[in-house]
């Protein structure tokens, strides 16, 4: 949930021209694009793993997981490093985005609750849309953006390296 009242801070990144915010306290660092090592048999969204500092970390390309054409690399292009709660445990997790833009402040008072679209279209993953001059940004929930398999082949990525 999205504490209406205080100020909370989030990155802002984009995909395919919309902007998105992760909550900062779920953001361990951002990286420039690196080399991404392919593992075979993961699901289309997962590019791979990098080395970060001797850990693997599984790296999701955040435009193939919300149905967006792929990109070509720009110099812009960056992984955000994230932590994520897998089964009770915090796992490093890289997400592929096309640029990241700037921390922000939101009040609660500039966030409203994430659009209810019908019932067959999954937004539990949308803490809500934050306003932020004349533009929505959409506010991740990070730990709900995969679902219990996603998360089990993400892992798996890192183990299958590791092995």
């Amino acid at each position: 949930m999205v504490a209406q009242d205080g100020t909370n801070q989030y990155l802002t990144f984009e995909l395919d021209g919309e902007i998105f915010a992760l909550g900062i306290a779920k953001v361990r660092e951002v990286l420039d694009f690196t080399t991404v090592t392919r593992v075979p048999r993961m699901p289309a969204f997962i590019r791979g793993v990098i080395n970060l500092r001797g850990s693997v970390v599984p790296v999701v390309d955040m435009r193939l997981k919300f149905g967006l054409p792929p990109a070509d690399r720009t110099i812009n292009t960056c992984i955000i490093i994230v932590e994520i709660d897998v089964d009770g445990e915090q796992v490093a997790l890289g997400a592929l985005a096309d640029s990241v833009k700037e921390v922000v402040e939101l009040d609660g008072s500039d966030i409203e609750s994430a659009p209810r679209i019908g019932t067959r279209l999954n937004t539990d993953f949308i803490l809500g849309m934050g306003r932020r001059d004349d533009r929505f940004l959409i506010l991740l929930d990070i730990n709900r953006v995969f679902s219990g398999d996603e998360l089990t082949a993400v892992q798996s990525a890192g183990e299958t390296v590791n092995a």
